[in-house]
């Protein structure tokens, strides 16, 4: 049922940036630009999460989340995508989700109102839990395993860092903020444990699966070994 609201939502509103993505295209802007720019917006999104404006944050992040979707939508219709762009892009996710998290850190650290060394304990442990989402997906991607499995990819984390900021702020004396974090640092531990586990069970099932073929070759080198010591044996000479 929530994946099925999910999708719609996501459906629609890929319909609503349509006519931003048509612009885009008509005027073959780069898609490397595109994420620069709305990295830079999400840097700045960070900054006034940290200055305890939840809610300007809120809908300021929600905006710039756009980009994390036309980018990819013009490289793939002007045929501009690239090896590297993919890498530029999951780059800059790195630093935007740095500057996001650590601007509440920095919000729960130095706000006056709203200061909680278990929530900054909390963010930090969220930070790093999505940075370890990320290279545990990275890793398995170079052994040759598509490790895109887990309860929280980066699109939902966006999306709930964004939306109940931006309509709820710090309602109930940042209780709902408070919630959102720490269900975001936790579904982020969830989420490489989960690829932890799925690298672990399908490499652990390829090694099942080559020990009898390697347990064959071993068991044959010593008769070829031994035919090849024979072969070696210089013949009796008759006297």
């Amino acid at each position: 049922m929530l994946l099925a609201l999910w999708d719609a939502i996501k459906a629609g509103y890929l319909r609503v940036i349509a006519p931003v993505a048509d612009l885009l295209v008509r005027y073959r802007v780069s898609p490397n630009l595109i994420t620069t720019f709305g990295t830079i917006c999400t840097m700045v999104a960070g900054g006034i999460f940290a200055s305890g404006h939840i809610r300007t944050a809120g809908w300021f992040l929600g905006l710039t989340a756009l980009f994390d979707v036309l980018d990819g939508t013009v490289a793939r219709r002007t045929g501009r995508s690239t090896t590297f762009g993919a890498f530029y892009d999951s780059t800059l996710d790195r630093v935007a989700d740095g500057f996001v998290l650590g601007g509440l850190a920095m919000f729960y650290g130095m706000n006056a109102a709203h200061r909680s060394p278990i929530m900054l304990a909390i963010t930090i442990a969220g930070l790093i839990g999505t940075f370890l989402t990320s290279y545990t997906r990275a890793r398995a991607e170079s052994l040759g395993l598509d490790a895109k499995v887990g309860i929280m990819q980066r699109p939902e984390r966006v999306a709930l860092l964004a939306a109940p900021q931006a309509f709820f702020g710090l309602a109930l004396n940042g209780w709902v903020l408070a919630g959102i974090v720490t269900l975001l640092s936790v579904t982020a531990w969830i989420t490489a444990i989960q690829r932890i586990l799925f690298v672990y069970n399908v490499t652990r099932a390829a090694e099942a699966a080559s020990e009898p073929v390697l347990a064959s070759r071993q068991s044959s080198a010593p008769s070829a070994s031994a035919a090849s010591r024979s072969d070696d044996v210089p013949a009796p000479v008759a006297p």
